[in-house]
């Protein structure tokens, strides 16, 4: 049996539609949706249906470590968006600190 896999590149000029996105993280465009409602990920034009956003791979990694959040500590969307908020702070401010000497 023979294994086929697909790899897309991700860059400014080829980013990823919601749902090749949604695939990436095994879900649907429905939580993609949700994903841009919390504030997870974020889209240029908010009039645009689904089917015209696009994704950048940071907005990937992003969604992927909410699919992780949800599956491994049950959280939902709202919490998720929190940690994410937090962690990209923490690593923020530890980046501050170690400009300024401070550790």
């Amino acid at each position: 049996m023979a294994t086929v896999s697909v790899t897309t590149a991700i860059s400014a000029s080829q980013p990823l539609a919601a749902s090749e996105l949604a695939h990436a993280c095994g879900a649907d465009t429905e939580w993609v949706v949700q994903l841009v409602e919390v504030g997870i990920v974020q889209i240029s034009a908010a009039e645009a249906p689904p089917e015209h956003w696009r994704f950048s791979s940071t907005d990937l990694q992003y969604a992927l470590e909410a699919r992780r959040l949800e599956r491994d500590f049950g959280v939902g969307l709202d919490a998720a968006a929190l940690i994410l908020d937090l962690q990209h702070e923490v690593r923020r401010l530890k980046a501050v600190i170690r400009a300024h000497g401070l550790r």
